[in-house]
């Protein structure tokens, strides 16, 4: 990726977003105790490792990376390709430099999750303006350079799922299985940046709550891996599939979600277009699921890039206009009457012109394991 240049696309564009709301400045948060530090790196080229920082952009005059003076060794500082200031508590330093340059109108991206609170008091007095919406609409849109670190994540993130499909068999713990992939990860250059997850149950169905792979959790017959990985490039994308020992155990519900899910896939290709509103897309792949029953958990779908859950979101009422070339994780959290019976599989998409483009080759249907039959090959799949 030629940083300068994609840099200087990435400022023309907030600064844009900072014009049209009379923003002095704007302050973009980073905290990697919170998994938010993908907004720092995308406006500096920094990657914290350890800590928090900002990043400081003046309507007018040079952007700075501020960081707490203790954070002086927690990544490679000869990667951030802005000036570095270093302060014992960096919002009084950004508050000083506002009353210098005689800023009011200060925009904040993390206001609710990420800044520490001891730096915001001490930009008590100042006008400050919520800029989560605004910031990751400024960046929802990827360039060529982006395109290719996101379909990178992907590739990464498509083979750890087969991973997880190699390795998976009735018997074997979450952990265990898990490991595998994460190991792959780690190779491939995702370094911390995995959360990887997995829903489980029992043979004929999985259950809506997500938990973290742990030893003590052995696996039954059905499993759904929730995988999400950013690879060198600091893209996050989402790919996986529901995983099966034997089709025939499956729970009536868990085929008919299976069936919507098809039916999501094809409707999201065609309402996945520039001009039509998240809204409009959240009720097509939603109607299939919704007319045979099932509510929906967790979001339906979100804009994705080096922050893993970025604006705007995928779901009702979210009247947000879909452009050209934005990446979209999509995944139906889907949930019978029951509350027990659940599907959830996740894809990375792009938005084109001519419709949605899953990014993932992986088929929109159940994989079944090697380990369910001597007579299926690893990596078959169920169809509906």
């Amino acid at each position: 990726m030629e940083l300068n240049r994609e840099l200087e696309r990435r400022y023309a564009n907030v600064g844009a977003a900072m014009a049209e709301h009379g923003l002095d400045a704007l302050v973009v948060s980073g905290n990697e105790y919170t998994g938010f530090e993908g907004a720092v790196t995308y406006l500096s080229g920094f990657q914290i490792v350890h800590r928090y920082a900002y990043v400081l952009v003046p309507s007018d005059g040079t952007s700075t990376v501020v960081f707490p003076t203790e954070a002086r060794y927690v990544g490679e500082h000869g990667s951030a390709q802005l000036e570095q200031v270093f302060h014992d508590r960096p919002g009084e330093h950004i508050a000083e430099r506002a009353r210098s340059a005689g800023w009011r109108r200060i925009g904040v991206f993390g206001l609710d999750y990420i800044m520490a609170v001891r730096d915001f008091r001490a930009l008590e007095g100042f006008d400050l303006v919520p800029f989560d919406l605004e910031f990751d609409l400024a960046r929802a849109v990827k360039s060529d350079a982006e395109l290719e670190s996101v379909r990178d994540s992907v590739r990464i993130n498509e083979r750890g799922f087969e991973i997880f499909l190699e390795h998976y068999s009735p018997g074997k713990t979450a952990a265990e299985v898990m490991a595998a992939a994460e190991e792959w990860f780690v190779a491939e250059g995702c370094g911390r940046l995995t959360m990887n997850m997995v829903l489980t149950g029992t043979d004929g169905f999985a259950r809506p709550e997500f938990k973290i792979a742990r030893r003590e959790e052995v696996l039954g017959g059905f499993v759904l891996p929730s995988l999400e990985v950013a690879g060198p490039g600091m893209h996050w994308v989402e790919v996986s599939r529901a995983i099966a020992a034997d089709e025939g155990k499956l729970s009536d519900d868990t085929r008919q979600m299976a069936e919507a899910y098809v039916e999501y896939f094809a409707a999201a290709r065609e309402a996945m277009r520039p001009g039509a509103t998240c809204h409009d897309l959240h009720s097509a792949v939603a109607k299939g699921f919704t007319e045979r029953g099932y509510r929906l958990g967790h979001v339906t779908g979100h804009s994705i890039g080096m922050t893993m859950i970025e604006f705007p979101k995928v779901g009702e009422g979210v009247d947000i206009e879909l452009r050209e070339n934005m990446v979209l994780s999509m995944h139906p959290h889907s949930i019978a009457e029951n509350g027990e019976d659940c599907l959830y599989m996740q894809d990375t998409w792009l938005v084109t012109s001519t419709g949605g483009v899953p990014l993932s080759r992986l088929p929109m249907e159940i994989h079944v394991s090697r380990s369910a039959s001597s007579e299926r090959a690893s990596g078959a799949t169920i169809g509906w």
